[in-house]
């Protein structure tokens, strides 16, 4: 009946659907107004679907990016690990290599030493000892560079006046090298820094020499040292820990370095220059040195607009200590020594050279030897001189082991470094 009255008065009844169910019916004077309001609604609804799909899509895309910035950022830090590894690695077989070839050139020093005791300068072999003497300089010079690559070399750790270090270095440099004009920027509040002096003089010095052979027709060299703490280092290639810095910036206008030629300058025995003019360790030793002192390194450089070199190290609160300056005249003595090394040859040039002076020499060329040679002669012996370096029983076991037999014994360690860092 409804239906019947809607029609005559020519009112349209239509039935409104949500999905597939009925919800009813809708009265509506016109079916035009009713599909323009319909067709406003569908629009509505178009328009907030659409938009919520934009922002899924917009949340999916930044999903994707953060996810590619992660991968990208997981690959950098797994390159960084194996460069890290890979320095490491190399770094353990050039402490081995020097190591073995110092023990070499001890012997080599010492029976040159001792020739030079019953010689002199009138001797027909006194300036070939002296040729020989030179070449072991060289190799002494040699394997300094691969310890201190190998951060196992001798360190002597006081507090030290960077800027002292920075003018005297440069003096000297500047006297040798006039056409490589040198500027200074040092900051007069510069903190100290606890290293050893002469491991620094040589990453100077190093960084002198890179400067100058990127530089063979002259050129600026820009020295600056600055005061610096954590949140001033941006480096990505490393995390330093907490704390103040002291930064040293090295500035060369050189011809500079292309990407690969980064990537490998402090990889030992990597160099640029022609056969015979550089051992490429220079470098190598410097980035071993700065990481031995707990410092950080890194390298800035564009062909044909120089190289940029930033150091930062330890800042130290302590003043740096007057050095007394000891005679270089070689002191007799008397007593006896207990000489511990697995080298034969360096066993015996010590035991003359100390016998020389006027010691008596007792030796034993393992651990198990010594502590057993000690422990029946301990009331005669007057010091122990311990290889930390040997196989089976370390310098540290022996010496931690001669401990327990006399709390009071006398060691001088002698080696140029401990593996395990205890020395």
């Amino acid at each position: 009946m409804v239906l019947k009255v809607m029609k005559e008065s020519q009112n349209y009844v239509l039935p409104v659907f949500n999905g597939d169910a009925f919800i009813g019916v809708v009265l509506q004077a016109a079916i035009t107004d009713f599909l323009f309001e319909y067709r406003n609604e569908l629009e509505r609804t178009i328009d907030k679907r659409t938009s919520q799909l934009n922002k899924a899509n917009k949340q999916l895309k930044q999903e994707i990016e953060e996810r590619k910035q992660a991968e990208e950022k997981t690959k950098k830090i797994e390159a960084q690990l194996q460069a890290a590894q890979k320095m490491e690695a190399i770094g353990t077989l050039a402490g081995g290599i020097a190591h073995d070839f110092n023990n070499l050139l001890m012997g080599i020093q010492g029976n040159t030493s001792l020739m030079f005791e019953d010689i002199d300068s009138s001797h027909p072999h006194y300036n070939r000892l002296k040729s020989i003497e030179k070449q072991i300089q060289s190799g002494v010079k040699l394997t300094s560079q691969l310890l201190g690559y190998a951060r196992k070399g001798k360190y002597e750790v006081t507090p030290i006046s960077l800027n002292k270090l920075v003018n005297e270095i440069s003096d000297t440099f500047g006297q040798t090298r006039k056409e490589i004009v040198i500027h200074q920027k040092l900051a007069e509040d510069l903190l100290t820094i606890e290293a050893d002096q002469g491991q620094i003089e040589q990453v100077l010095l190093n960084l002198f020499v890179n400067a100058a052979d990127a530089m063979p027709s002259g050129g600026d060299l820009i020295l600056e040292t600055m005061n610096v703490s954590r949140k001033d280092m941006k480096s990505k290639l490393y995390k330093p820990k907490a704390g103040n810095y002291v930064k040293l910036t090295l500035t060369d206008t050189g011809k500079g370095m292309d990407k690969s030629t980064m990537e490998r300058i402090f990889d030992p025995f990597f160099t640029t220059k022609e056969m015979g003019r550089g051992t490429g360790l220079g470098l190598a030793s410097v980035y071993g040195i700065i990481k031995a002192h707990g410092g950080y390194i890194d390298v800035e450089s564009k062909e044909k607009h120089g190289t940029t070199f930033r150091i930062y190290l330890p800042a130290s609160k302590r003043n740096v200590r007057k050095v007394t300056k000891t005679s270089d005249k070689l002191i007799k003595g008397t007593g006896t020594v207990l000489l511990i090394d697995d080298e034969e040859a360096i066993q015996e040039v010590c035991k003359e050279l100390l016998e020389n002076i006027g010691y008596k020499v007792f030796l034993a060329n393992d651990g198990k030897k010594a502590i057993e040679l000690y422990r029946k002669n301990q009331d005669e012996i007057d010091m122990v001189l311990l290889d930390m370096v040997m196989p089976n029983m370390s310098g540290g076991e022996v010496y931690d082991r001669m401990k327990e037999i006399n709390p009071d014994i006398k060691v001088l360690l002698s080696s140029g470094y401990s593996i395990d860092g205890k020395a």
